[in-house]
C-alpha cells in the first residue's frame, strides 16, 4: 500500500524575487500559474502527492542529476544548512530522473537529508521545464500550489544568488536566524569579494531583532564595499537611524541614496516613515506612490510600501482603496502576515465578516502562533455565530436596547443590596484605546490588545469581562463620537449603566523603535485609579507574552484593592461554607483569612476602631455558581457561622 506523505521534511524558506534563466534555456514554467500536480515515490517507494500539500506556505521543488556534480552544488549547499532550521517551515523535494541505483549511491554518498523522488520517465521533469531539460531546475510554490519564482543553470554565481534570495526570504518571514545563517556562509565563501546583497540582508536581520548597534556596524561596513554596497549601507543605516528616533540624520540619508540611486524605492518609505512619525500624512502618501513608480527595490522591502499605503489608506477610511492596494501587496508577497490579517481588519470595517475570516484563517496557515490573527478570527467567528443564533441575536438586541436606555435616562443598575461586606462581582470594561504617534504596521492593534487582554483575564475566573461584541453594539447604538468616550464622566456613566465596576482606557503611542502603552483602570463608583502603567510594548512579535504579564499584574492589583469578602454559612466539620462563588470571581484554590472585629477604643472623646483580627485561613476545594467549600489550614479559635473572611493575596500564583 501507499503512504502519502504527510511529514514535512527539512523545512526551508525559498522564493526567488526575480526570475533567473539560463541564456540558452527554451522554455520556463509561467510564474503566477497553479503548480502541475504530480506523485512520485521516494526510494524506499513511499508515495509523495503534490495535490495533498495545498495547505502548505511553500514548497521547494529542486530538479537535478545524481551523477552531475553542477547540478548537485545548490542542493547539497541547502544539505549543509538543513540540520539547525528543520523546523523552520517548508518543505524541500529533490526530483531526479536518474536511476534508482545512482540515486541510492548519491544519497549514500552525499548524506542527503531530503527525501529524493524518482522521475524515470521524465515526465515530471517535462512539465516543470517544457522546452528543454535543464539541470538544475528549481521551482518555488506559494499558497495555493501557485508557482512564485523559476530558476534554471548550475554555475556559481547563480548558486551564489539562490542562497541571497533564500536568506532573503527568510527575513521576509522574519526567519531572521535563518537569514542570517545563510547571509553569512554566502559572505564567508568569498571573503576578499563580500557578496553585498548578502551583507545587506544580515543587517537587516539584525535590525528586525532590534539589535539597533549591532545592525549599524554591519551597514557601516557596507558602506565600503564599492558603488552599490555605499548605497545599501546608506539605505540601511538611514532606517537605523530612524528606529533610533535620530531622524534629522536617517532623512538626510534618504535624500543621499535618492540622489545616488533615483530608481531605488526604499529611500521614499524611508522618508514616508519619517513624515509618518511627524503626522504629515499627505507628504507620507506621496512619498509612497513615488516608490511604486520605481523599479528597484529589494524583495523583502516591496511589500512594505503597498502595507504602509494600505494602513494610511485604512486611517482615512477609504477601504476600498486600502483593500486594494493590500491586495497587491500579497501579490508580490502571499507570506505576508502583516498584510493578510489587515485586509481581515478592512474587510470587517466593510461590513463583510466571512471573507474577513477567510484572510484571519490565511493568516493563521501562514503563521499559526500570530496573536493578531488568532484573536481577530475568534472574534468574527463568534460574531457569525451570533448572527446566525437568531434567538441569541434579538437577547443582545433587546440587552443594547435596555442599556442604551439607562444612559441616556442616566440610571445605573442599582448594586444588591444583600449586606454592605460581601462583595458583588468584580466586572470590567475595556473601552477603545487612543491611538497617536506614528502608525503600525498591524491593524487593530488595540482592538487585539483589549480583546486578548479581556480574554486572559476572564479565564482567571476573577474578572469578569463585559462582552466586547456588547459593548460595540451599545456604542453603535449610542453612537458616541471619539471625544465624547475620551470624556471621564461619559466613561463612568457608561461603565456604570453595563455595570462594570472598573473602566479600563488608555492610550497607544507608537514610536520608531517601539510602541508605549498607557493604561488605567478607573473605579465607576470612586473615580480612584486601583491601577495605572506605562508599558513599552517592543514588538507584536512579544505582544501575548507582554499581555499575559500584564494581566498578572492587573490581577494582583484587583485583589488587593478589592479583596472578595463574605461570611461563613456553615460549618461541616473541618469543612466550612462562604457565601461566595464562582459568580463573584471564586476560584479552587483561593485562600481567606477569617477576621473578628475588635472593640471600638475611646480616646479623648473620640472612638478609633482597631484592624480586624486574623482568627484562622482557609482554602477554597469546591465551587458553585453561589457559594465555595473551603478546608480550614489553621485557627486559632473554634470557627463559627457568620464569622467574616477575606481574600488573601499570595505572590505564588498571584493568589
Amino acid at each position: 500500500m501507499k503512504h502519502i506523505i504527510k511529514r514535512t521534511s527539512f523545512v526551508l524558506i525559498l522564493t526567488m524575487g526575480i526570475v533567473l534563466i539560463n541564456r540558452d534555456s527554451y522554455g520556463q514554467l509561467p510564474v503566477g500559474q497553479t503548480a502541475p500536480l504530480f506523485s512520485l515515490q521516494d526510494l524506499k517507494g513511499q508515495t509523495y502527492d503534490l495535490s495533498q500539500m495545498k495547505e502548505k506556505p511553500m514548497i521547494l521543488l529542486y530538479f537535478f542529476e545524481a551523477e552531475s556534480r553542477p547540478s548537485q552544488e545548490g542542493l547539497l549547499t541547502l544539505n549543509e544548512l538543513a540540520k539547525p532550521f528543520q523546523e523552520e517551515g517548508l518543505t524541500v523535494w529533490s526530483i531526479t530522473p536518474s536511476s534508482k541505483e545512482k540515486v541510492a549511491t548519491f544519497v549514500k554518498n552525499s548524506g542527503l537529508k531530503f527525501s529524493v523522488l524518482l522521475d524515470t520517465s521524465k515526465k515530471v521533469n517535462h512539465l516543470y521545464s517544457p522546452s528543454r531539460l535543464i539541470f538544475p531546475t528549481v521551482c518555488t510554490l506559494g499558497p495555493g500550489l501557485k508557482v512564485m519564482d523559476y530558476f534554471q543553470g548550475s554555475d556559481k554565481g547563480k548558486t551564489e544568488t539562490m542562497l541571497v534570495r533564500l536568506a532573503e526570504r527568510n527575513l521576509q518571514r522574519k526567519k531572521t536566524e535563518v537569514a542570517t545563517a545563510i547571509s553569512t556562509k554566502v559572505i564567508e565563501k568569498d571573503p576578499q569579494q563580500v557578496n553585498v546583497k548578502a551583507l545587506a540582508v544580515k543587517g537587516y536581520a539584525t535590525l528586525k531583532e532590534a539589535k539597533l548597534s549591532e545592525a549599524e556596524k554591519i551597514f557601516k561596513n557596507l558602506q565600503k564595499r564599492g558603488p552599490e554596497g555605499e548605497i545599501l549601507g546608506k539605505e540601511g543605516l538611514s532606517v537605523v537611524h530612524f528606529r533610533k528616533g535620530e531622524t534629522e540624520k536617517a532623512l538626510q540619508l534618504a535624500k543621499e541614496v535618492e540622489k545616488m540611486a533615483p530608481n531605488r524605492a526604499y529611500s521614499n518609505v524611508v522618508k514616508a516613515d519619517i513624515f509618518i512619525h511627524q503626522g504629515k500624512v499627505e507628504e507620507a502618501e506621496a512619498e509612497l506612490r513615488i516608490a511604486l513608480q520605481k523599479k528597484e527595490v529589494e524583495s523583502y522591502q516591496q511589500a512594505e510600501i503597498y502595507l504602509r499605503l494600505g494602513r494610511l489608506y485604512a486611517n482615512k477610511r477609504q477601504y476600498q482603496e486600502a483593500r486594494t492596494t493590500i491586495e497587491k501587496g500579497i501579490k508580490v508577497d502571499p507570506w505576508n502576515v502583516e498584510l493578510t490579517t489587515n485586509k481581515g481588519v478592512v474587510l470587517e470595517k466593510e461590513g463583510n465578516l466571512d471573507k474577513a475570516l477567510d484572510s484571519y484563517r490565511q493568516a493563521l496557515a501562514l503563521d499559526k502562533a500570530d496573536t493578531f490573527a488568532g484573536v481577530l478570527a475568534k472574534r468574527v467567528q463568534e460574531i457569525l455565530d451570533v448572527q446566525k443564533d437568531t434567538k441569541r441575536r434579538e437577547r443582545i438586541d433587546q440587552l443594547v436596547k435596555e442599556i442604551a436606555g439607562r444612559f441616556r435616562s442616566q440610571k445605573s443598575i442599582k448594586p444588591e443590596t444583600e449586606d454592605l461586606w460581601t462583595s458583588r462581582p468584580m466586572v470590567l470594561s475595556f473601552v477603545d484605546f487612543e491611538e497617536r504617534g506614528g502608525l503600525s504596521e498591524r491593524d487593530g492593534f488595540s482592538l487585539v490588545m483589549m480583546v486578548r487582554l479581556g480574554k486572559l483575564l476572564e479565564e482567571t475566573g476573577r474578572v469578569k469581562v463585559v462582552d466586547r461584541f456588547l459593548l460595540e453594539r451599545t456604542l453603535q447604538e449610542l453612537n458616541l463620537s471619539a471625544q465624547e468616550l475620551a470624556d471621564k464622566e461619559t466613561l463612568l456613566r457608561l461603565g456604570k449603566v453595563m455595570a462594570a465596576k472598573l473602566i479600563g482606557t488608555g492610550s497607544i503611542y507608537y514610536l520608531p523603535k517601539e510602541t508605549l502603552m498607557s493604561l488605567r483602570l478607573i473605579d465607576t463608583e470612586t473615580t480612584a485609579l486601583p491601577y495605572v502603567t506605562n508599558k513599552q510594548l517592543s514588538s507584536p512579535i512579544s505582544l501575548e507574552k507582554e499581555l499575559f504579564q500584564l494581566n498578572r499584574e492587573i490581577l494582583k492589583a484587583v485583589i488587593l484593592k478589592y479583596p472578595l469578602r463574605g461570611y461563613i454559612m456553615k460549618l461541616t466539620g473541618d469543612q466550612a461554607i462562604l457565601n461566595l462563588g464562582s459568580i463573584r470571581g471564586v476560584v479552587s484554590g483561593t485562600k481567606f483569612d477569617v477576621l473578628e472585629e475588635q472593640e471600638p477604643i475611646d480616646y479623648k472623646g473620640r472612638k478609633h476602631q482597631p484592624a480586624p483580627k486574623v482568627m484562622g485561613r482557609v482554602e477554597v476545594v469546591r465551587v458553585e455558581p453561589d457559594l465555595c467549600y473551603v478546608k480550614v489550614l489553621k485557627q486559632e479559635r473554634s470557627l463559627k457561622t457568620d464569622d467574616k473572611v477575606q481574600e488573601v493575596l499570595e505572590e505564588v500564583g498571584v493568589r
